[in-house]
This record gives structure tokens, sequence and C-alpha cells, in this order.
């Protein structure tokens, strides 16, 4: 049937900030989704609370509204804009949630709007486990023996009927949040507890165990005509007991036999049909009791999902625009392949190549958590690799990590290559984030696949290619041993088993250059195959490729005039979405100026992967092997670096020194702003201040350098990204301390010392230059004081506290900077201001995380025009008009994943911790501010009780902040030493006791649900049990904590402001209209 002629308004809600559980591959499949629609002339009308995203720019939907994401938001916006339809299903568990709201309050009823994609009782029937469970059993499928509840008593009394070990799940949630693995009597209250409370519906399913077992996954497809498509089987490396976002995956499926997919095809259709998915795609995950051949079915997302975004880039079906077009009216044999242009989307993709994913963790933000994986996910990125063999995947996979591992190996590994045989056994019972490199040193020391098996639960067929693997390793060092090189035919076998130069190196005792070297003048060189969906079998048209060791080359370089862009690799904490925002624009201007645009990226989750953005896409490694393949083939007229963060920027000198033409700032220029020695040199030459610095190597160095400086001292790792191990020394004892676990944290630059500027404000600068003129994009101030890292701290546009005179000397010192450092392109400065002193702090002569939040505030595609400088174009030619002030102000502020991780210290600190940011925009500060904690989550009560507890050095600032609360409305009660200085200004309070003083305490009364908002400030290490305590308990009742005073005065004047004038909704593209 054609699309519906009914429809004219569609309503797309997108998933809200980067969390674990919920990245950037709504991202995708949005974007993807709202092309889709638009393309078939529907006005698209979105709601996203992320300005980081492609997503949210405003030529992807015709009405973009960057605003909470809540019921209250989102039903004022459809009373505004009258939408026929809501289509849930492409922004995660955040859309499908919201949209289950809406109807049962009556909003979708009272306005008219239909839920397209996915039915209410559709989403009802997949997400309420009850409910689910009886629906498999009615049709005949096996499930894991459960009971569903709704208190802590049912729980207990479910769980003495079911038999331990068993599994928590919580209904409604995303990632697994809530949900744990529990093996007796004592853990078990605590933990039903928090599945209880992540729920938000106060629902869990007590589930029978199946620990073990293996893992796989379906993406399905179906119509309203009961066509229906397998369009990927996704396998988990690790069995059951892991959530699948934090295992290692393969598809296709490896280990299935042609009787067991089979079933499991029947079972997807079955379930499909019966939950009455007929407009969209679904993700079935099952479990398969490797012994007996039993399987059950786990659960359902009757949604674009992350698997979608991963099978999606696996096979080159796009299953979010497919899904967008199924709504609307569509049926599957109605919508052509655009791959093959030959045959509709009705027909299953077919891959002839292995597809292996790597999840990407940041442990090391949360020191002292327990790193064993469980149900609940922890991951915050991943990387995806093609290989012609499951072998060849995976090493491309592990080296594209961005954590220095090169393959699978643990040559560079001592800790783990020291690990006795007794440990080494112990640690694989559990999954941990570097199991695959124990497996590696297991399979060295002659541990055989099958005891593996029965230790970790991994498939005998994984560990034998492992094992073959590390086998091989032996035969590449005997035959350098007897012959001083390598035959051409043993090096093509270890390049087709994905040994990278670099591992091959390490092997050999050769450098990474003698090793390519010694590959070239053999004639192993790479060939590339195409990402077809048919397995060969029809012509593809879409350029899009993988690297392997076979004979036939099917990429052919175009004689076009091209560039390549290098992305940013697998999302991680201090390199995020902002960067792949920044590489989708670079290519976009690039198509625009007429040159052929290709990308490299090994990102599953982005848009910049996706199969029709680039002219040409590589799906590789960023290593240094994997990038100059690409470049010896295409020999482009340029590469841009300045787009992907600090993954391209590791490459730029090594590339340089290979022939590789730079766009941009050029590679020198960024090390000189690295190098304190020489950039200080530069700010002194241009007498700009800034703090005093030194470098050191060692402890002596460190303390002598600090009593030059003195304290306190600002201490990092050279060359990081995202404030990694940055923190703040008081005194000798610290920096040593300090010292001696950094140097360990980067041993190939010095830590960098710098004297803190206590009490500063700080500032970011977003500017452009072509090397002779500069203009400001964006001038940002941090409502947090220095000493928090600026991707964490909120922003806000334009800055509050900025005399004329200020703003102009930020003005002459960023011009200077920029044309001293001859930039060509973006240019990023964090600036602090103390006692009427500018300083610069930091310059980063690339694109910046601010970057898409500035142009979405000011209109300026910053990252399109420094596209167009790079090509040649000057900044005089492009009439630049930037608002200085704009009408409105918007306000940047970050999402933390201390809810994943029990121990984490919550307070804000210069090291980054965040994983993503929303934004509030209004037209004043307070209104803004407001929003932006809404969109965080944090929906503060316009009533009850405020409990406050700051240190001594916040005590005078805590004052006026509480006399405003007063005044507002809420009671309020401190900590002995906060409530006598409040209670001596004359302001109502009342005493509460710490958790080290006895009971009845605070943390008994945040469980007594007697607290609606915590401000605590820290208090040093003596009260660091106290604060914990605090902070894990809000966390878990879901209470709103502020940890600085900077972010209590502005929640202060956002109450204020929401008192006197309840927020507007404005979609973006009228708030450019005032500019």
């Amino acid at each position: 049937m054609p699309k519906r002629k009914d429809l004219k308004r569609i309503l797309v809600i997108g998933s809200g900030p980067i969390v674990i559980g919920q990245a950037c591959e709504f991202d995708y499949s949005g974007t993807q989704a709202c092309r889709a629609l638009k393309q078939e002339g529907f006005l698209v009308i979105l709601v996203n609370s992320n300005p980081a995203t492609i997503m949210t720019d405003p030529e992807f939907s015709d009405r973009t509204y960057i605003e909470p994401l809540h019921a209250e938001a989102i039903a004022r916006i459809i009373a505004q804009e009258r939408p026929d339809a809501l289509l849930p299903t492409l922004g995660g568990q955040t859309s499908l949630n919201l949209a289950v709201e809406l109807a049962e309050k009556g909003v979708l009823e009272e306005y008219g709007v239909e839920l397209i994609g996915a039915r209410l009782e559709t989403i009802r029937l997949a997400e309420d486990r009850e409910r689910f469970r009886n629906a498999m059993i009615e049709i005949g499928l096996q499930v894991p023996q459960g009971e569903v509840v709704r208190s802590v008593e049912g729980a207990l009394a479910a769980a003495e009927r079911i038999g331990f070990p068993l599994i928590i799940r919580p209904s409604f949630t995303l990632g697994g949040i809530g949900g744990s693995v529990v093996y007796n009597r004592e853990e078990f209250p605590a933990a039903a507890r928090w599945g209880l409370s992540a729920s938000p519906v106060g629902e869990v399913l007590i589930e029978q165990s199946v620990l073990g077992w293996k893992e796989y996954e379906l993406e399905v497809m179906r119509d309203r005509a009961d066509n229906f498509v397998i369009v990927c089987s996704i396998e988990n490396f690790d069995p059951m007991g892991i959530h699948t976002g934090d295992s290692i995956t393969v598809a296709p499926a490896q280990t299935l036999t042609d009787v067991e997919l089979q079933n499991m095809r029947d079972a997807a259709k079955k379930i499909i049909r019966r939950i009455g998915v007929e407009t969209g795609g679904a993700n079935i995950q099952f479990a398969l009791n490797r012994d007996t051949g039993e399987m059950v079915v786990i659960e359902m997302n009757p949604r674009v999902s992350r698997s979608s975004a991963l099978a999606s880039k696996a096979t080159g079906f796009p299953i979010a625009k497919i899904a967008a077009k199924l709504a609307v009216g569509y049926r599957l044999d109605e919508i052509p392949n655009d791959i093959t242009r030959k045959t509709p989307a009705s027909f299953e993709p077919a891959i002839d190549y292995v597809v292996v994913k790597v999840p990407r963790w940041d442990f090391e933000k949360f020191p002292g958590n327990d790193r064993r994986l469980t149900s609940q996910m922890k991951s915050v990125g991943e990387a995806m690799a093609i290989g012609r063999t499951f072998k060849e995947a995976l090493n491309k996979a592990l080296r594209s990590l961005e954590n220095g591992w090169s393959g699978f190996h643990a040559r560079e590994e001592p800790a783990i290559a020291r690990m006795s045989r007794t440990a080494l056994l112990d640690d694989l019972r559990s999954g941990t984030p570097d199991r695959i490199l124990k497996l590696w040193q297991a399979l060295t020391l002659g541990i055989s696949p099958q005891e593996l098996c029965r230790l970790t639960g991994i498939d005998v067929w994984f560990l034998e290619n492992l094992r073959q693997l590390v086998e091989f390793e032996g035969v590449i060092a005997r035959e350098y041993a007897e012959r001083s090189t390598l035959r051409a035919e043993t090096l093509r076998r270890a390049k087709r088993m994905g040994f990278s130069d670099k591992h091959l190196g390490l092997l050999l005792g050769k450098r990474e250059a003698e090793i390519r070297a010694m590959r070239k003048a053999a004639g192993v060189l790479p060939a590339y195959k195409i990402v077809d969906t048919c397995a060969a079998e029809f012509e593809s048209f879409t350029p899009y490729y993988y690297s392997t060791y076979d004979e036939e080359n099917e990429s052919r370089p175009s004689e076009r005039r091209k560039v390549i862009i290098l992305g940013g690799g697998p999302n991680r904490i201090g390199q995020g979405i902002e960067f792949d925002y920044c590489c989708v624009h670079g290519i976009q201007a690039l198509k625009e100026l007429g040159l052929e645009a290709i990308m490299i990226n090994c990102n599953p989750e982005t848009v910049s992967t996706d199969y029709d953005v680039a002219d040409k896409l590589y799906f590789e490694p960023l290593t240094y092997e994997d990038v100059l393949n690409v470049i010896e083939l295409e020999k482009p007229e340029g590469v841009i670096l300045q787009f992907g963060g600090q993954t391209p920027l590791k490459l730029a000198v090594a590339l340089e020194k290979a022939g590789v033409p730079i766009w941009g700032t050029s590679p020198d220029s960024t090390d000189l702003a690295e190098d304190r020695d020489r950039f200080g040199a530069l700010l002194d030459e241009l007498d700009i201040a800034h703090p005093q610095y030194a470098a050191a190597a060692t402890v002596e160095e460190a303390v002598a350098a600090a009593q030059q400086i003195g304290f306190p001292l600002m201490v990092r790792p050279s060359y990081v990204l995202g404030g990694r191990a940055m923190e703040i020394v008081y005194d000798p004892t610290a920096l040593e301390t300090y010292m001696q676990q950094a140097v360990r944290v980067s041993e190939e630059h010095p830590v960098l010392l710098d004297r803190f500027l206590e009490d500063a404000y700080e500032f970011d600068v977003d500017a452009l230059s072509d090397g002779e003129h500069t203009e400001i994009v964006g001038l940002m101030q941090h409502i947090e004081e220095a000493g928090v890292h600026s991707g964490d701290s909120m922003a806000v546009l334009p800055p509050y506290l900025l005399s004329r005179e200020q703003r102009e000397d930020i003005l002459e010192a960023t011009v200077a900077i920029a044309a001293r450092l001859r930039v060509k392109g973006l240019l990023n400065i964090q600036f602090a201001i103390l006692y009427d002193t500018l300083y610069v702090l930091e310059v980063n002569p690339r694109a910046s995380r601010t970057v898409p939040f500035v142009s979405k505030v000011t209109g300026v595609p910053a990252a399109k025009l420094a596209v167009r400088i790079m090509a040649g174009e000057s900044l005089a030619s492009m009439n630049l008009r930037v608002p200085a002030n704009p009408p409105y102000v918007a306000v940047k502020e970050s999402v933390f994943p201390f809810d994943r991780f029990e121990k984490a210290d919550i307070f804000l600190r210069p090291e980054m911790r965040s994983t993503g940011e929303v934004m509030g925009i209004a037209e004043t500060f307070g209104n803004a501010v407001m929003k932006a904690f809404e969109a965080t989550g944090v929906r503060i009560a316009t009533g009850g009780r405020v409990f406050l507890s700051v240190n001594d050095n916040d005590k005078a600032r805590i004052v006026p902040i509480a006399e405003n609360l007063h005044k507002l409305g809420y009671a309020l009660v401190a900590t002995h030493g906060t409530a006598e200085t409040l209670s001596g200004r004359g302001i109502p309070v009342q005493p509460v006791l710490k958790v080290s003083e006895g009971r009845p305490n605070v943390v008994d009364d945040i469980k007594n649900g007697a607290i609606q908002l915590i401000i605590n400030t820290p208090l040093g290490h003596r009260a660091r049990q106290d604060e914990y305590a605090i902070g894990w308990t809000a966390i878990k009742y879901r209470v709103p904590f502020i940890t600085t005073l900077s972010a209590a005065e502005a929640i202060v004047r956002g109450l204020r402001a929401n008192q006197k004038h309840p927020p507007e909704f404005r979609c973006l593209q009228d708030y450019h209209r005032l500019l």
C-alpha cells in the first residue's frame, strides 16, 4: 500500500543526552528516520534535549525543539504544533516511555495524535514483563521461570519460590539499570529495592538464572501485510549474565546449528506477530543451553535498539529509515534497497564477512569500583570491525578501541603477563574489560579451550579461534628466528588473521615502520571489499568498504578532487558525539564544495558511518597503519584531522612525516599548543598572562617545581583528552602521591603542573581563523568556578558576568594566539579571570566539544565554515554574522553515570566524567537554567525540604542561597555546622545528624522521602564516608543532588524565574529568526 495521505505533521521524540545504555546510536537512527520522513514530504517536528547531536540540527527537521524530555513539555509542544502522529520508536527507551505516559494522561487523545510505528498495546505487551511472559507462554515459547513483583516483600516471596541464583530485571528501563544477578538471601533485599527504584513503574521481574547460557539477538522487521525479514543475527561472545551492551558481539551468529537458527527464526516470527509489531522493527533476545539445546526467550524491544545500529552497519540495511517508511504506510516490498537498487527491503540481507563489536569502558574515571561485568551495562562506547573471518574482525576491533591495544595479545600489559596460572584462572571466572587479553595469556600458558569454556562459559568455537591466533604467533616467531625475515605467504596469512604491523613488530622486536616496509616490499597490501547486503549476488551502488588481504580490490579511486576526514573512533568520556557532529558537518561542506568526501571511522553508533552520508566510507581502525593504507590508495588532496578530537591528532606528526597533506592547522602548531614550554614562551612573547607552570617526569622534579610555583597546583599528564588523571593538589604529600600514579598514566610525556587559580571564573571561546583573520563564534561562561573540568561544567551563552573591557581583552588575545599559531579552521581557548586579570588556561587548535552547542545557539555552522577555510576561502569572503548577544540565553549542562558506579565520588573535579549533555534555551537565564536541569532528569519539587551541608569556605555563600530557598517556601535542614551559620543569620533551619553522628540521620530522611533537594559541597577526606552515603542514597532514591554553590545559585535563580514566568517552548528555527 502507498504511504498514508491523511498524515501531514509527524512528531519524533529523540532519546535525550548520551548516557550509559542509550548512546549516540539513537542520534544515528533518529537522523536517518527524520531524513526519510522529510524526503517523503512530511512536516517533521522533533523534540530532543541533546545539542551535541546531528539530529537536532535545524536542517534535519522542520521544527526542532531542544527542550526537556518530560511529558509536560511535550504536551505543551503538541498543543502548539498539533501533529497528526507521534513516532516513538526511534528515541530509545526514553521516547517509548514518554509515548506511554502521554497516552495514559490522555494528551494524545485530546489532540488527536495517532501513535505510529508501534501501537500502545504493542509497547505495553513488550515492555510489561508480566504480560510479555504470559504472551510467550500463550504462543508455546519457553521463558525462564519468573514472577513480576511490585514490592520488596513480594520480591522476597518470589525469590523463595524460584530459588537462587536469580536475575532481577526492572521494567521500562535502559541498559539494564537496576538489574542484577543475586546469589543469596542476604544480598537480595538491597538488590530488589534498587531494581524497584530504577523502574519508572516500580516493577521488576524476578527470574530464574540462565547464567552461562549462550546469548543471541535477532534484528527483525515486519509490515502490515505480515512480510517478515531477519535483518541480522547477532551472537554474544560472552554468556548470559553479562549485559549484551558489555559483551563482545559477533554478526552473523557463528555457533548456531541450522536447526537452532531455524527454530529461533520461527520463534521470532511468532513473537513479533503476537506482540503486534506491524510497522517497524524489533530486537529479540534468546538464551540457549549449550548442553541440552533448550532455548528460552529473554526479552523484546519493539523499537530501534542499540543492536539495530550495529545490525544496520553490519549489513548495510538501513533499519531506521525503513522503520520510518513502514510507519507511514509502506510495505517492505514497496521500499527499494538503496545499495543494490534492484532488490526491495523484503529481500533479507546476506553477508559474506564477519563483524565484531567490542565495548569500550572508562572504569579508570571511577576508581574503587568493581570492574566485574554484570547484567547492568557499564560501557560508554564501542568499536566495530569487519573482516573475512572472526579472527581478522576481532583483531581489527581490538586495535580500534583507542586504549593502546594493538590486537589480541597482552604484550603491552605487564600486569597480565605477571599473573600466576592460579590467579589467572580465578580472574577469568568473571567478565572484566580486559578478559579478552587474559584469555590470550591463558592460551599462551597452554590452558586448553575446553577448560576455558568450562571456566568462562564462552563457546569452544570462539576459544579455538583464539588458540589458533596464539599458535600462529609461534609460527611467525620461529620463522623469523630461522630466516631473519618473513616469507610473503606468512605475512599474508598473518594479515588475513588481522595481525597489525605494530603487533608483528612487538613479536619480532621491530618498529612498526620496519614491518610496514617489509610487508610492502613483499607485495602484501590490503584490498578493500564492499558492504553490499547481498553477499555479492547483485551489484552494489553504495561505496561502503572494509579492508582485508584478499586478491581483488573492489574500491576503485575516482579521478575527482577528494578529501579524507578522520573520525573520532569509539565514544568514551572526554570524546563523544560532539566530534561526530563536526565530522558530519565537514562531510556536508566538502560535498557542497564539489569535493569527494571520504570518511574513515570505526564507530557503529554514529551518523558519520551511515552508508549514504559520505561519498565513500571506510569502516576501519583509526591507527597509523590502517589510515595510511586508505590514504595511499585514495591519494587525497588533503586529510582533515581537526574534527575527530584527540584520536586523529595523535596521528598528525607521523602522517605528516609520511608525506600526507594535512588540511587545516599544521601538526607543528598543534604540538606547539600542547607543549607547555613552547606555548608558555609564545604567550610570554605575546604578553598574555597564564598561570605559572612547569613539567616534571619524576617525583623529585615535581616537588622542586612546586616549591617554585607554590600551591595549590593543577596537575595532569600531557596529551590527554577529557582531563584524564587531572587533579588539584594542595600540599607536597598529595603531589608525591599523584606523581607515583600519574607518571604511569602517560609515560611518553611529562606531567604538567600549573598554578591553580582558585575562585577564578572560566570562559570558553570557539573561534574560526583563516590564518590572517579571526572571528569568535561562541563565547561561553562556565557557571562553576575553576577546578571543574570544562566538559562537566555548566556553560551559558552569552556570558552573564563579563564587562565590555573583559570581552575586548578576550577577543584581542584570541586574535593574537590564532595568528601566531597560524590557525586554519577551528580554535578553542579556555580563559580564566581572577581579580580582573585575564589568563589563558589552554588552547586547542581543533574542534572542541562545544562546537555543536555554539552552532545550535548562534545559527553559525562553525565546522562547515572551517572546511571552507581549509579549502582556501577567506573569512572576509564569507560575510560572517555572529550574534554577540542573542536575544535569548542557552545553558549547557552535563549528565553523569554515577548511578552505574556504586563507589563513585559524585563531586565535580578537574577530571571529566560526564557522558553527555543537554541544553536549556529561553528568554531569561533563570528559565534556561531550569530547563537544562530538567533535561538532565532533575525535577526539583516546588516545595518540601532542602538539605544543606557545606564546607567552611562556602558558609558565607550559602547564606543568600538558603535565604532565597526559604522565601520560595522550602523548609531547610542542615548539618550542625551549616545550621549554626544559617540560624545565626536569622534563617529558620532544623539541624540533622550526619551518618557518623548517629540515628536518625540525613540518610534516613532521604530514604523516608523527607528530603526533596540536597546541596552538599565537599568537606574533605574526613567527611568522605558521610558524603558517599548521602550521595549514593540520593542517587538510589532519585533526589536531586547539587555539589557546587555556583550550581545552587543558578538553581535558585531558576526556581524564582519559573515562579514568576513559566517557561515557553520555541523551536530552534523560531529562535534563529530573532537573530
